[in-house]
């Protein structure tokens, strides 16, 4: 399908620089997530991140990255662009390994690729949309307050968990939350039609405060330090949240028949897989906390001098007591 496009296309230099430009930008996203994700290791997803320059780096890095995206999109068609993006996790992965100090692990690898390659492949099979997309109030509200209850649910759930399953819970309701930002951003730039008028809109607010919700929610999910299982969380239910609500708000298109359906399950069967294989790992902690019980160690000298101390304190106490009696 891509490649097709691609031969139909070849003499339109400008789209090859927008793939280029989208490939920068998801090595630029990666990036941040990783310097982000290995700072609220670290320091845990507080306000303490926002004194710590590193973190502010790294999100000017994944910023930068996501508007490199946008303008990939102004100058390649989605089926040349996206699936370039979905790459963010093959390059995400290893960035974190060396942020901690060590190579990447192979599960980390093979995980990362099945799960970019499964998305890749579900993504290949949405059609394409040309119509302008049109959301009512009561719609967005509606998906407002569905988004909500799913963070909820999610969050209060993660609450019972440890480990990778902690992570994930917490990734699904961040994704859920980024997808919804990716909703109102179609529809908000989809309707302008060159009339810059039409931003004078409440969808205009919702997008950077719904922005800032997810960002927190995604430290959160970093902090438990399975970066691969929340990265790979969040980039599986960002799409396919933003699919469904195109599908059931927007009256867009869903993939049918046998010839769809078949590799969409196949394709499902290759991210499950590699979702799995990344929720196995082992988490990364940068130090660890300390305990309450650790005492500080007592030098060797002062031992014995205690031990004399109370030999000598015992004796004089003794000859005390014997001259009472």
């Amino acid at each position: 399908m891509v490649g097709d496009f691609f031969r139909r296309n070849r003499s339109a230099p400008m789209m090859w620089v927008g793939v280029l430009i989208a490939l920068v930008g998801a090595l630029g996203y990666a990036l941040g997530a990783a310097i982000q994700q290995f700072e609220a290791v670290r320091d845990g997803a507080t306000l303490t991140l926002m004194k710590r320059p590193r973190w502010w780096i790294g999100g000017c890095i994944g910023f930068a990255g996501a508007c490199l995206h946008a303008v990939a999109l102004s100058m390649a068609p989605l089926v040349a662009v996206q699936p370039v993006s979905v790459t963010t996790l093959v390059f995400a992965v290893p960035f974190a390994a060396l942020l901690h100090g060590r190579r990447p692990r192979r599960p980390e690898i093979i995980g990362s690729v099945a799960v970019a390659a499964g998305l890749l492949g579900l993504m290949l099979l949405v059609p394409a949309h040309d119509t302008t997309p049109v959301l009512s109030d009561g719609s967005a509200l509606g998906l407002i307050g569905c988004v909500g209850l799913v963070v909820a649910v999610t969050f209060l759930v993660a609450r019972c968990l440890r480990g990778p399953l902690k992570a994930l819970f917490m990734a699904i309701g961040a994704g859920s939350v980024t997808a919804t930002v990716s909703t109102f951003v179609r529809v908000v730039g989809g309707g302008l039609n060159g009339d810059l008028s039409r931003l004078l809109h409440w969808f205009t607010l919702v997008i950077p405060a719904l922005l800032v919700f997810a960002v927190v929610l995604l430290q959160k999910s970093y902090a438990v330090g399975y970066f691969g299982i929340a990265y790979a969380g969040v980039q599986v239910i960002d799409p396919i949240t933003s699919v469904a609500a195109g599908a059931v708000l927007l009256g867009e298109s869903l993939p049918t028949g046998a010839g769809n359906v078949i590799p969409a399950l196949l394709a499902a069967g290759v991210l499950i897989g590699g979702t799995i294989t990344l929720g196995r790992l082992t988490p990364d902690h940068t130090r660890a906390a300390p305990s309450p019980t650790d005492e500080p160690p007592v030098p060797v000298g002062s031992q014995v001098d205690s031990q004399v101390d109370g030999q000598v304190d015992g004796s004089v106490g003794g000859a005390l007591g014997a001259g009472r009696v």
